[in-house]
Formats: C-alpha cells, sequence, structure tokens
C-alpha cells in the first residue's frame, strides 16, 4: 500500500488496532477529519500520520487535549507559547512516569522478596 492510498474506516481501525467506538470518537472530537464520499469515510496520509500521534500520545499517557496541542504544534500551526506549553507538560508527564516506574521498581522488589521468603519456608528455591 503506497502513502497515497487511502483507507477506509473499517481499514483504518485494523491498521491501528482500534475500536469503531474510539475512531468514530477521536473523529467526533475533531482529532480527525477524513474525507466523506455520501456516508463512507476515507483517510489518507494526514490522517494516519495524525492517528500515529494520537497513539503515540496515549501510550505516554496524556490526556487527548493534550494531544490535540501536539497535533497543531506537529502541523506546524503551533505557536511558540504552544511549544513551550507542550514542553512544560512533557515534563510534567516526565516526572509522573518516572514515579510510576520508581513505584513499579519497588513493588517488583517486594513482591520478588516476599515470594522468594515464601519458597524457602517451603524449602524450595525461585
Amino acid at each position: 500500500m503506497s502513502d497515497d492510498t487511502r483507507l477506509t474506516f473499517k481499514e483504518m481501525c485494523a491498521k491501528f488496532d482500534v475500536t469503531p467506538r474510539t475512531l468514530r470518537y477521536y473523529e467526533y472530537i475533531e482529532l480527525l477529519s477524513p474525507d466523506r464520499e455520501g456516508r463512507t469515510r476515507f483517510y489518507g496520509p494526514r490522517e494516519r500520520a495524525r492517528m500515529e500521534l494520537i497513539l503515540r500520545g496515549r501510550s505516554f499517557g496524556f490526556a487527548l487535549e493534550d494531544i490535540r496541542q501536539w497535533l497543531l504544534i506537529y502541523e506546524d500551526e503551533g505557536t511558540i507559547a504552544q511549544m513551550r506549553a507542550w514542553v512544560e507538560m512533557a515534563n510534567g508527564q516526565l516526572q509522573e512516569l518516572a514515579e510510576k516506574k520508581r513505584q513499579l521498581d519497588s513493588a517488583l522488589i517486594e513482591l520478588t522478596r516476599l515470594r522468594d521468603e515464601t519458597l524457602k519456608a517451603l524449602g524450595e528455591t525461585a
């Protein structure tokens, strides 16, 4: 499939592994604007690139409104103030993710310790 190929609604869902409800919602909140021919929607290279950014932002834990700002910057419509706000949002998200990682690391250590103690009490090893 070339970059100029348009995807149907069903193909877009399959390509990005999202539900029809999710794709409709992204359209409803105007993160995506597919071409329409009658009732049929078509997604070109622009919409596919936007979908990749939306999913990347979601994987980073960003809210959809934060992603909207990211998309504005991506399309070079963002102002310097929006770009600075984005950097601040990214810094905040990096701090939040680092804290979650610290908590996960701590939980892994504690769970491993408890498992090893239990195995030792059973006379077994990990």
